[in-house]
């Protein structure tokens, strides 16, 4: 039983799905583990790092492909590399399957299994799998890290002879496990914390962790039962918008990790809100990859708006992308542990399985 993965495209995710760790564990649980040259070398990984833990190096992709009964990986293969791919193959990534459906069609329709596992269920027993809340936790730090770096104003309150220094005003829109990871970074380095969410639930984390929790008045849990975010009624909207326009005169930093899954990212912060905002504030976008959650929000540009920086992330893990892989890679070995039937020494896609049923696509 053979599992490979192949480099990524740098440019766009330097990520990786296997490391030094997680092949050791493979091998353990009776795996062969194949990587090309250099598959690491980005993140100052070396090959022996590999082979020390039982991995074969391969100088030919096609021969990963061949081989490998897995292929672990972030994004989509190349449309080239799809087509390599043959009859009862697994794919396993995190696969973007809503901007994706045409090659994974192909794929599926060729009798390859797909798991994409960014549809894992919201259940205890795929936590440990669970990518979107490993890799978001870094997202939400990370995203106060860089606004902060860019913010031209200390954050904490500072008491000085010459004055006082106010603290930086904060608010998170989006309080999933990104935006609580904001709220508590940002907490931590002094900053007032404010937090919005539709989700009634969100209230007693966002105020655990030391922030203010706005909410509008009469609102009702728009949570789904997987625990993400609805889509809001016009009502709702209009009261959420009123709300939001005030708060946002007076606050310094706002990091938008509002995010509803399959869909294009909801505008919140309209141009108007943007308009009367100070000048020097910033805007940090996680949700630009969907569409953002502003009106002006551009993948990987900062756009100013009157005085208003307004940033753009495409893949923000690519700044931390070896805590990322090392989490991400854990995440891919809880999942393909729970395909493995370790006694028979074969792969079992059992449909009665709702962590299988739900990433598999059909």
């Amino acid at each position: 039983m053979i599992i490979g993965s192949l480099l990524e495209d740098k440019k766009i995710e330097k990520r990786i799905s296997i490391t030094p760790e997680t092949a050791k564990k493979y091998v353990d649980q009776g795996f062969e583990v194949i990587l090309p040259k250099n598959y690491g070398e980005h993140l100052g990984i070396k090959d022996n790092a590999f082979t020390d833990s039982g991995v074969k190096i391969c100088n030919e992709e096609n021969e990963i492909i061949e081989k490998s009964k897995i292929i672990l990986q972030l994004d989509i293969l190349t449309d080239v590399n799809c087509l390599k791919m043959k009859e009862n193959q697994i794919f396993i990534g995190s696969l973007n399957p809503y901007n994706n459906e045409d090659k994974i069609k192909n794929l599926t329709k060729r009798k390859i299994s797909v798991f994409s596992l960014e549809l894992l269920p919201r259940i205890t027993r795929a936590q440990s799998m669970d990518i979107l809340s490993s890799q978001a936790n870094l997202a939400g730090y990370k995203a106060v890290i860089e606004s902060f770096a860019n913010f031209e104003k200390a954050i904490p309150m500072m008491m000085t002879a010459a004055g006082t220094i106010p603290a930086a005003k904060v608010l998170v829109i989006g309080a999933g496990v990104a935006g609580l990871q904001a709220i508590a970074t940002a907490k931590r380095m002094g900053a007032i914390v404010f937090a919005t969410d539709v989700r009634m639930a969100s209230k007693e984390q966002v105020e655990s962790l030391g922030g203010k929790f706005l909410t509008v008045e009469g609102a009702e849990n728009l949570e789904t039962e997987g625990g993400y975010a609805k889509e809001v009624s016009d009502d709702f909207r209009k009261k959420q918008e009123e709300l939001l326009s005030e708060t946002l005169k007076k606050i310094d930093i706002v990091i938008c990790t509002a995010l509803i899954p399959g869909k294009k990212a909801p505008v919140i912060v309209k141009e108007e809100m943007i308009n009367n905002m100070k000048a020097g504030s910033i805007i940090y976008d996680l949700a630009a990859i969907q569409g953002g959650n502003t009106a002006h929000t551009k993948v990987n540009e900062i756009i100013d708006k009157n005085g208003v920086k307004i940033m753009g992330e495409g893949n923000i893990l690519n700044k931390l992308p070896t805590s990322a892989s090392n989490l991400y890679a854990k995440n891919v070995f809880n999942f393909v542990l729970n395909l493995y039937d370790k006694e028979n020494k074969k792969i079992n896609i059992n449909l009665e399985d709702e962590i299988i049923e739900k990433t598999l696509i059909k």
